[in-house]
Formats: structure tokens, C-alpha cells, sequence
């Protein structure tokens, strides 16, 4: 069994890099950073940033076209993905980045300045799924909600406290 899954939160660092691609898809390349805060030995506060490479592709780089921006926090979904490629000089190149499945907009309307108010609120999105097969549909089943006043009889419960 494997399973390669990343969550992460954290600030966008630069407004994203948006690609438009032959055949309409398109990919946008997002800084993200993370940081961690810790006390040395000493018992001084030191702060560890980490500089993420999101990748989000078709929808996702539709969302960070539109509503992420620098400064922007968000909760990224995600699996690593290494590549490597021979740059001008013939040199081999690697990279580690983040394919985002989902990313969610965190924090306030107003933090993300890519939204107006006039707009729908597009706070989340999952990339689509694989197609499934159709499966019946199966009536939901639902809880009844009750009154907690409907539980006392006259009053008086047994709660031993």
C-alpha cells in the first residue's frame, strides 16, 4: 500500500503565474509558504519558512486566476511530484512541486483581493474526480432533530453531576 498526500496552509508569496495552453486548458504555478515557529536551545524564538511550488491545472488555475493573490491564505490538497528536465547547458535539473487536487481560500472575503463583493463566493474547489459509473440513486436518510426540552420530563434530569 502507498499513499502520497500533502496538506498544507499558508501564504501565497507572489501573485500566481497563470498559463494558458493550446486546446483551452490551463495551469497556474502558486508560491506557497509555511512556516513553523520554535524556541533553539537557548529558548530564543526562531521561525523555519518552507517555499512550496503549487501546481493547479483547468479549474483550480481558473480559482487562482480570479481570487488568489500575494498575501493570500489558502489550504492547499495535494500529492508531491518530482521531475527533472536537461536545462541550456545541458545539465540535468530537479524539481519537487505540490499537484494540487483542491484548494480552499482561507481568512476573510476582503483578504483575498482578487474577490469582489458583487461575486459568488468560490471559497473551495475540488479538481473534478475520475467519471464513475452510474449508480442508483438511494433516499437519504436523515436524523430528526429534537428538542433537548422534549428529553425532561418535569424538569429534573438523572445526570449523576
Amino acid at each position: 500500500m502507498s499513499l502520497n498526500k500533502v496538506l498544507l496552509i499558508g501564504n501565497v508569496g507572489k501573485d500566481p503565474e497563470i498559463r494558458h495552453l493550446q486546446g483551452g486548458a490551463s495551469v497556474a504555478t502558486i508560491t506557497l509558504a509555511t512556516s513553523e515557529r520554535y524556541k533553539d536551545r537557548n529558548g530564543e524564538s526562531r521561525e523555519l519558512t518552507e517555499w512550496h511550488t503549487i501546481i493547479a491545472w483547468r479549474q483550480l488555475a481558473d480559482l487562482a486566476e480570479n481570487y488568489i493573490r500575494k498575501g493570500s491564505q489558502i489550504f492547499v490538497e495535494g500529492r508531491i511530484r518530482s521531475r527533472s528536465w536537461d536545462d541550456q547547458n545541458g545539465q540535468k535539473r530537479y524539481v519537487t512541486e505540490i499537484q494540487a487536487d483542491s484548494i480552499q481560500l482561507l481568512g476573510r472575503r476582503g483578504d483575498n483581493a482578487g474577490a469582489a463583493p458583487s461575486q459568488p463566493n468560490y471559497g473551495s474547489y475540488n479538481a473534478p474526480a475520475q467519471p464513475q459509473p452510474a449508480q442508483q440513486s438511494q433516499p437519504q436518510q436523515t436524523t430528526p432533530i429534537v428538542n433537548p426540552a422534549d428529553l425532561n420530563d418535569e424538569g429534573t434530569d438523572d445526570l449523576p453531576f
